[in-house]
């Protein structure tokens, strides 16, 4: 890959390509952070804006939905992440792409965002944010990377929708991937920030399992209208990736 011996690597850090059409690149590590199929999900399900408007990306790991959204809308991307090792795979990642003039990294934490920004302030804020409400130290996972970004330890699920109500406009859209054991508590935190749930699509790994991932849409101050999108299936039968998920990869 010549275009990964422009940058440095870290430890165990590698160049993936994150399209087969090998366009776009990112640096990841398997001890410190690699994207999984969530961040690819909510990067597609997000409806981004296509001429104006300011996108905010929250716990945005090594930044790959930034990455991701970048390539089909011209917006500035503002995207934060607390872990300093991780915004720093980032920006290395975004320098490798080219994409600095479009795409911000911001080394704080999320509950800071209003105060460094100011209220509805932006189009659109997604978030792929820790899943796992363990309270247990011996429940967490032994390496700290993981542990922080799986795990409710420096945020939680009401403190990402509460901050996120405050960022997002009158009328702009909050995207979130989660968990489908959140879904009463999310759905209950959305309505009671001001967030109107407007589309809901449960993920299965495939037909006949029970769903592992979660999206979901809500607008600011929107008004009551939901809707159950259909189930999306990850593999097929034969184990190979469904026809939805070979147009979303391929």
């Amino acid at each position: 890959m010549q275009r990964g011996e422009r940058v440095s690597l870290q430890g165990d850090e590698r160049i993936d390509y994150l399209y087969t059409d090998q366009s776009m690149q990112i640096i990841q590590s398997p001890s410190v952070f690699s994207y999984s199929i969530d961040a690819v999900l909510l990067a597609n399900f997000a409806r981004l804006p296509k001429k104006r408007g300011k996108i905010l990306d929250l716990c945005t790991g090594n930044g790959v939905v930034p990455l991701l959204m970048s390539k089909y809308t011209p917006v500035p991307i503002k995207a934060v992440e607390i872990q300093a090792r991780l915004i720093d795979m980032a920006k290395r990642s975004v320098a490798l792409n080219k994409k600095e003039g479009q795409i911000e990294l911001i080394h704080d934490d999320l509950k800071q965002m209003p105060h460094r920004f100011g209220n509805d302030k932006f189009d659109l804020v997604t978030v792929n944010p820790p899943y796992f409400d363990t309270p247990h130290v011996n429940h967490h996972n032994k390496n700290e990377y993981l542990t922080i970004a799986r795990h409710e330890v420096m945020t939680n699920l009401e403190e990402v929708i509460e901050t996120s109500s405050r960022l997002v406009k009158s009328g702009g859209k909050f995207v979130m991937v989660h968990r489908p054991n959140r879904f009463v508590d999310i759905i209950y935190l959305l309505r009671h920030y001001k967030l109107e749930p407007k589309r809901i699509q449960f993920v299965y790994p495939k037909e006949g399992k029970e769903a592992n991932i979660l999206l979901i849409e809500a607008v600011r101050d929107g008004k009551s209208d939901v809707h159950l999108l259909p189930p999306f299936y990850v593999f097929d039968e034969a184990g190979e990736y469904s026809k939805a998920m070979k147009a979303i990869v391929y």
